[in-house]
This record gives structure tokens, C-alpha cells and sequence, in this order.
């Protein structure tokens, strides 16, 4: 795009102010594709100053993930430092933010922020907020435009509580923030990680609202999406695209048109030198966690390894049976000094255990399920699982007996019986995705954080090597 400054009339000859805004949202730590977005987000922030246009960047959650091993070393502050050198606004947190990180970790990743931090439904549990998050924010424009915004993320209220946070309903709170912005700013823009259908709820009840800025359900917008004069943004996932909103104010501070536009990042061109810092960050992450977990003395196969982790989850989690996917772990384990960089790399995901607390008949029926074929091929994305497929379902704590035709299953030599109650573990992925139609119905589930399973992992390889 050529640097062309250019002059917006109205109909009657006064010139409009054109604000600009870039977002980004669900990076996951993919940073190959960080310095495309770093070209981009530079060259269009020097462009729109020149041509005194306001600009603001702003980053809608999950900008870290765990997988990737400089941030897991780096318990995200690597993210947070590349917002600060691309001069981000503002961002609000996602899931990978607020319940992959330990509390500690979370208080402390944003030390050191040159932007905003806006979540207006985070608490610490005494009902205050964190010392590093804000609500809203109110941004000024050289010509006098007062843009609102606020910062909503996803309802995993018992998730957080698990960790030590406060979590509000975000209608409520999205709601209380609306009213007290009403009258104070020109525009209201919001920062939600809620996924698509709660914006576009959003959208049609809160007539207030200019612009929504969306994440955690990757969706797309290219061109934008308009509900009830709203207009939504969305940049898909892993920094393929980043957005561009456009809106045009005239002098009476009302909006008179407003745009989005994504940029697809492979057909971007790349500064070099931040390619270079990039490509690094893999290495350093890797030798961040070089330290020995464990030593083994013989190759460990991944299905080896999957049962030993679904046995270890029954005696963790204090539960009557475990229930695991084989595809949990992408790669067996060598012989000798095992890393925590060994660990990630074969059990990358933010998955933690969950006790559901089923019927018998009801875990009959998934133990009749897990049988089936389709789970070695099957296809899985998002929820946690940073692996391909899904992988055979196994079992811990439960054994069966067959008789012609008929199955008969115990728990510690007891036969399960219809109407009884059992405590399974699971993965967590098996709760949010409806894999087994009574597991995601379950109304008791009880998460066990902050924990992954490469920890519980690490946990059963030492003691096996005790033993």
C-alpha cells in the first residue's frame, strides 16, 4: 500500500478523522509467523502517524501457549515482550493466559507491560482486581475522539477458581462497564475472547458497541461480519491473518463508516533480523529446559507410556478408573537422561485431569464406545490438544470378562453395577468436547490444576525408576 496521506470530506467539505486498528488474536505462540506480523504492524504504524491518522494495535488473547518451549521456559514473559516491542495498546487475556499458566506466573506475566492489560471479569478471590488488569480504557485521539474499551474473556469460572482467580459472568460484566463508558467516549470497542456466538449475542443486545473484536473459536472475518450496526473482526488462528479496521468520524464524533480488511501473513513481507531473533527462540527454549526430569534405562514406546500415565491418574487423582487417548503422546522416550524439553515434546498440550462422576450403566456404555475404531484416525482440534489424532482409547483400574457374547466389567474385582456412582479420570479435552455424550453431560467434574499430564508423567517415570 503505497504511503499516500489523504483528505476524507463530508458533504459538506469538513475533513473526517480516520482511526485505524490492527488486532491480532490466538497467536499460540506460533511465532514463525511473528515477524511478517512485525513488518506489517511497524510499517503501517509509521504510515498512519505520518499521515496524522490515529492508530491502535491490540492483541484479543491466547497470544502464549505452552507448547512452544521459550514460553513454557518463560512462563509467557517472552510473549510480553513481544508486544512491548511492537508497541501494542492493549490486550485482554484468553484460556491460554488465564488457566494453562500457574497463579504466580499469570500475576507476574505482564511486569514490565508497556500496554494495557483490559479484563473487566477477572477478580483475585477477595474480589479485587489484579494490580496488572484493568476494565477499560479510555484512548484519546489527537482530534479529541474518546474510544472506549473494554476486555471480556471466556467463562471457565470453576477453572480459575481452581487457581485462585475470580472469575465474573461476562454478560454481567460487559454489561456494567457499557454503562459506565455511556456518555464518556465517542466509540466503544470491545477486546472479547468469548468465541463467535457470544459475540454475535453481543452484538444484537448491546446496540452501544461500535466494533468487536473476536478470538478463541479461531473464526474468520475477512471483510468483517455487520449484526445490528456492530461490526465484527476476526483473525482466524496462529497469526495467519491480522486485522484492519478502518472507521471514519465526523466533527460531531458520530461514526459515518467503518471497514475491516484481514492480511494474509504468508503473502506479507518478513523483516529479516526478526526472523533471525524467531528462529532462535526455539533453541533457547529447548536449552531453557535442558534439565534432567528423569533417567531411563531402556526405549519407552509411546502406547508404554500412555498406560503408565492412565494407571498413574487413578492413584493421582484418587479415582475408581482412568480413561486416556493414546494420541496424548506423540513419541516414545530414549534411553538415558530424560529433559523437561524430552517432556514437552512429547506431551505438549495445556490438558489437565478431570474426576467425572458417571453411573455405571453410563460407563458401560463408554467402555463399549472406547472399542470402536474410528478413535485411532480421528481428527482433533483445539481443546487443548496440540497432537493430530486422537489415538486408541485404553483403560486403568477396569477389567472385563467375556462370556459368549456377553461383557462383564469390574472395578477392583467388583462387578460395575447400573445404578452405582463411579469417579473416572479423564482428560480434560474429554469434558469440553462432546466425545462421550455422558462425560460432557456429566454435572460433577472436578478439575485437578495446575498440573499437565507431562507432570503426572514425569511423577510416574521417577517412581518407576525408584521401584
Amino acid at each position: 500500500m503505497p504511503n499516500k496521506k489523504r483528505k476524507i470530506q463530508n458533504k459538506e467539505g469538513e475533513k473526517m478523522e480516520v482511526i485505524h486498528i490492527y488486532h491480532t488474536n490466538d497467536l499460540h505462540s506460533h511465532f514463525e509467523n511473528w515477524p511478517r506480523i512485525y513488518e506489517l504492524l511497524r510499517e503501517r504504524k509509521k504510515w498512519h502517524e505520518e499521515a496524522g491518522e490515529a492508530v491502535y494495535l491490540f492483541d484479543i488473547g491466547d497470544h502464549l501457549d505452552l507448547s512452544h518451549p521459550y514460553t513454557e521456559a518463560t512462563k509467557g514473559r517472552i510473549n510480553t515482550e513481544l508486544l512491548n516491542k511492537e508497541r501494542y495498546d492493549a490486550v485482554t487475556i484468553g484460556n491460554n493466559e488465564g488457566i494453562t499458566l500457574p497463579y504466580e506466573a499469570l500475576d507476574h506475566l505482564y511486569d514490565g507491560a508497556l500496554f494495557d492489560v483490559i479484563v473487566a471479569n477477572l477478580y483475585k478471590k477477595n474480589r479485587e482486581r489484579p494490580a496488572w488488569a484493568i476494565p477499560h480504557q479510555i484512548y484519546t485521539t489527537a482530534k479529541g475522539t474518546k474510544i472506549g474499551v473494554v476486555g471480556i474473556t471466556a467463562y471457565f469460572e470453576q477453572l480459575y477458581e481452581l487457581l485462585g482467580w475470580k472469575l465474573t459472568e461476562p454478560m454481567q460484566e460487559l454489561s456494567k462497564q457499557i454503562e459506565e463508558l455511556r456518555g464518556q467516549v465517542d466509540i466503544i470497542i470491545l477486546l472479547s475472547h468469548l468465541g463467535i456466538n457470544d459475540d454475535e449475542m453481543i452484538a444484537t443486545n448491546f446496540p452501544e458497541i461500535d466494533v468487536i473484536l473476536g478470538a478463541h473459536t479461531h473464526h474468520i472475518f475477512h471483510q468483517g461480519k455487520i449484526i445490528n450496526n456492530n461490526l465484527q473482526g476476526a483473525a482466524g488462528k496462529y497469526g495467519y491473518y491480522v486485522g484492519h479496521i478502518e472507521i471514519k468520524i465526523d466533527d460531531l464524533k458520530k461514526v459515518m463508516d467503518k471497514k475491516a480488511i484481514l492480511y494474509e501473513t504468508s503473502k506479507l513481507p518478513i523483516a529479516n533480523e526478526e526472523e533471525a531473533i524467531i528462529e532462535n527462540y526455539y533453541l533457547q527454549g529447548k536449552q531453557a529446559l535442558s534439565e534432567k526430569a528423569v533417567t531411563i534405562d531402556e526405549y519407552y514406546s509411546r502406547e508404554f507410556l500412555a498406560k503408565i500415565l492412565c494407571e498413574k491418574l487413578v492413584s493421582w487423582c484418587h479415582s475408581d478408573c482412568a480413561i486416556l487417548n493414546e494420541g496424548l503422546i506423540l513419541n516414545g522416550l530414549q534411553p538415558g537422561d530424560v529433559t523437561f524439553f524430552d517432556l514437552l515434546s512429547i506431551c505438549p498440550h495445556p490438558i489437565n485431569p478431570c474426576n467425572v462422576t458417571l453411573t455405571g450403566a453410563e460407563l458401560k456404555e463408554i467402555l463399549l464406545d472406547m472399542k470402536a475404531e474410528k478413535w485411532e484416525t480421528l481428527q482433533v482440534k483445539g481443546l487443548g490438544f496440540r497432537g493430530t489424532l486422537m489415538g486408541k482409547m485404553i483403560s486403568a483400574g477396569i477389567t472385563e470378562e467375556k462370556s459368549g457374547e456377553r461383557v462383564r466389567y469390574f472395578i477392583q474385582s467388583k462387578e460395575i453395577l447400573a445404578d452405582q456412582y463411579y469417579v473416572i479420570t479423564v482428560p480434560d479435552m474429554l469434558t469440553f468436547g462432546n466425545f462421550f455424550p455422558s462425560i460432557y453431560r456429566a454435572a460433577k467434574k472436578d478439575y485437578f490444576l495446575p498440573e499437565f499430564m507431562r507432570n503426572i508423567l514425569a511423577e510416574r517415570l521417577r517412581n518407576r525408576i525408584k521401584a
